[in-house]
């Protein structure tokens, strides 16, 4: 694909990430984790991930953008909640990436007012140059730098997000 400018994660690489994650998370839980993805990038690593966990699953989903087209807005919406209540129950959050940390922060900050027993997070990605507000991740696949990447979940308008690996995007098709 031509707007790919360079292929930063094969398909097998994702794959070898997430059997070390589900191994990691494995061990790190005595019982169920209820597994809340983080719509719409999150969907190929989670599910991805959820084989690779040896403990009982609840999935769940939220939508939660502060993105418009390549820039955030730093205004947080949840756009879908979750079906589920947390209240005493372990929650692993599922993220593609964390770039500002300003989304995931407020997140966490919902629920922990909900009651969850814990809270961790689980994302394949993250660019801490961007990070404008701290936030404690526990698993993490790649720190990469501040690249536009897509591939894997993660898009441009939309566009991308099937391709089975993680590739940089050619500046031209966004600048």
């Amino acid at each position: 694909m031509t707007d790919i400018k360079e292929i930063l994660f094969s398909e097998e690489e994702i794959r070898e990430k997430c059997i070390e994650l589900g191994k990691k998370i494995s061990s790190d839980y005595d019982g169920e984790i209820v597994v809340v993805g983080i719509l719409k990038g999150a969907v190929p690593f989670m599910a991805e991930l959820i084989k690779r966990i040896e403990n009982p699953v609840v999935m769940d989903f939220m939508d939660v953008s502060s993105y418009a087209g390549s820039t955030t807005s730093g205004e947080v919406r949840i756009l879908k909640d979750l079906e589920f209540r947390i209240e005493g129950r372990d929650v692993l959050i599922v993220e593609d990436i964390i770039d500002t940390g300003l989304t995931l922060s407020y997140l966490i900050e919902i629920l922990k007012k909900r009651g969850a027993k814990s809270i961790e997070i689980c994302t394949f990605l993250t660019k801490t140059a961007r990070r404008r507000k701290n936030v404690d991740v526990k698993y993490v696949g790649y720190e990469v730098e501040d690249y536009f990447v897509v591939g894997y979940g993660m898009d441009y308008n939309e566009k991308y997000r099937n391709l089975p690996y993680i590739g940089i995007l050619d500046e031209s098709v966004y600048k």
